[in-house]
């Protein structure tokens, strides 16, 4: 199916259906009992106990089960800055992917402002309505602090799929890319292309799972220690990675150059950048037989058949219309099912790789084509879901039978 059929249809069933999704009431209001019950007077007395005891209001309000998905429209998926009302449609997807896949139920909420004060702020003052924060499509390096102050300022748990949960996947499917190929994550070449907030994300995770030897590149190529013109993030990334820079800048084997340079000998490539910056000439500059996640959307850095003509032994996309797709539904769902259910109280990055070891687990016979479970794998949301919860058994979970 063309790209602009399928657009063009998806924009009819929006307007079909006015968005995606809808607020249903959970009990009947058929009489004035029913609404002396679930209105005014009676529910005077459940504001009371929740006055006197804030904790309650998990037990009385959907706050249990309830999240936030939010946008300040300045990274929609690989559209760029298109300003809040534009990313509507995506929380609104978004918000019925939670419900569909983990009966998480989400509020999409857009700013408009892109101002990191403001949004914080905005955040904070919603706050008490939710369970949780899903920060979405929120531009680097504002992303970053947004995510950090609200971890710090909420009682509630917060997080940035753009950058987690990409990472998890990404790291999910790159752990049984590397057990297919027998390659150990310690000895691994791995070039990772992009560093905004995928790449970022992707790289710590990668370094916390045990990998050594990580590259990362952006357009003006390899980060190092003593590169002029780097934001913080990047900063902190040139301190973990490119190792023998920070040895001696003079080592052959420290790469201060562009791709053709990082990418000679590497074992994976992971981009998270543009489509087409990764030729048949450069995978042929790889160890034999490399792994390529080219993860541009909707555009890879390269199509999966030259990818493979060129020698890949293992391709990955962001794409659906290909096999290993890269889809961050594989673990914001299950994440938020397990922090509501756990009542936990913030994300942290042994929970982030619990869960990418439990999605890698769902498949039970990985190969190269399938190296990453199906999106409608109910494994997936489950397995993510109790990594979170880990040791913690949550009661009353509110798991929907499909």
């Amino acid at each position: 199916m063309k790209r602009s059929s399928l657009g063009e249809r998806s924009v009819l069933l929006h307007k079909k259906h006015k968005g995606k999704i809808e607020i249903t009431g959970k009990v009947a209001i058929e009489d004035r009992e029913d609404l002396s019950l679930v209105y005014t007077p009676g529910v005077a007395e459940v504001c009371h106990v929740i006055a006197n005891d804030p904790k309650r209001s998990r037990e009385l309000t959907s706050k249990r089960n309830t999240i936030a998905v939010i946008s300040d429209g300045s990274a929609v998926l690989g559209l760029g800055n298109l300003g809040a009302l534009p990313a509507l449609p995506v929380m609104e997807g978004k918000a019925a992917l939670f419900k569909r896949f983990a009966n998480v139920d989400a509020m999409p909420i857009v700013l408009d402002t892109q101002n990191v004060d403001e949004i914080v702020a905005a955040i904070k003052a919603i706050a008490p309505t939710f369970g949780g924060i899903n920060l979405e499509d929120i531009s680097a390096p504002r992303c970053f602090e947004v995510e950090e102050r609200l971890r710090k300022l909420l009682p509630i748990p917060v997080m940035h799929d753009d950058q987690h949960g990409t990472a998890i996947v990404v790291l999910a499917g790159l752990l049984n890319a590397l057990r297919i190929r027998g390659i150990d994550k310690k000895e691994a070449k791995v070039i990772v292309n992009g560093a905004g907030a995928a790449g970022v994300s992707i790289v710590k995770l990668l370094l916390m799972e045990g990998f050594r030897n990580v590259v990362v590149s952006d357009s003006k190529g390899a980060l190092y220690t003593g590169r002029t013109q780097m934001e913080s993030e990047k900063e902190k990334l040139a301190m973990l990675t490119n190792i023998s820079c920070q040895i001696d800048i003079d080592d052959p084997r420290c790469i201060t150059g562009g791709l053709s340079t990082s990418i000679r000998d590497a074992d994976v490539f992971i981009g998270v950048s543009k489509g087409g910056v990764l030729t048949k000439e450069l995978v042929r500059l790889m160890h034999p037989n490399p792994i390529i996640f080219a993860l541009a959307n909707p555009d890879p850095e390269i199509m999966p058949q030259e990818a493979l003509e060129a020698g890949a032994s293992i391709v990955a996309t962001g794409r659906s219309d290909f096999p290993n797709q890269v889809n961050n539904v594989l673990a914001f769902p299950g994440l938020f099912r397990g922090a509501l259910d756990g009542g936990i109280a913030q994300f942290t990055d042994a929970m982030f790789l619990r869960a990418a070891h439990a999605l890698a687990a769902c498949v039970k016979k990985p190969g190269p084509n399938n190296i990453i479970p199906d999106p409608f794998d109910t494994c997936a949301a489950r397995a993510v879901a109790q990594a979170v919860k880990s040791e913690k058994k949550a009661k009353n979970d509110i798991w929907c039978t499909f």
